[in-house]
């Protein structure tokens, strides 16, 4: 079970800074489902919305690209990499392999196949279908991911696209 709550200051007279909060439970499995659907979301074809997911604060966290690009996004920089992702790869189906729940987060592995049929990152299109894997370890709050760790395999992404020699 995930156990989530959310805090909220209250005003009592006599309670200086008086908290209340409220807390429920999250099966581990419901966890591990909205998990799965946000990394579905990269599939070619989806039409899952992310809200339905993601936290309005939400925070992508992951190493920069070869450009030195943005480490985290936020909500709105997350959908647009989404976009960018969906017109330049087709075909694109993600698959997890495993997932662990533990506390107030999920791990999920994954592996990802796509053709690479538009420009991405400044790399033309390679018509190439690559492969690569990754791990993404969400953490969930108020009942919906608030934040994503993300470590994948970019040299073979990279590698694939002709970003590296």
């Amino acid at each position: 079970i995930t156990v989530l709550d959310h805090k909220f200051p209250v005003s009592v007279t006599g309670v200086p800074g008086a908290v209340g909060g409220i807390s429920w439970k999250m099966p581990f499995e419901q966890a591990k489902v909205m998990s799965r659907r946000l990394l579905e979301m990269w599939n070619s074809g989806s039409s899952d919305n992310p809200e339905t997911v993601l936290d309005k604060t939400y925070i992508n966290h992951q190493e920069s690209d070869v450009a030195g690009g943005v480490r985290a996004r936020n909500l709105e920089q997350w959908k647009e990499l989404l976009d960018e992702f969906r017109k330049a790869f087709s075909k694109a189906d993600i698959k997890v392999t495993m997932q662990v729940a533990e506390g107030d987060r999920v791990a999920s592995r994954w592996e990802m196949t796509a053709i690479h049929t538009g420009e991405f990152m400044g790399a033309a299109p390679t018509n190439k279908r690559l492969t690569w894997t990754g791990i993404a370890i969400d953490r969930f709050e108020n009942g919906k991911i608030a934040e994503t760790w993300m470590d994948w395999d970019k040299y073979r992404f990279f590698e694939g696209i002709g970003l590296t020699r």
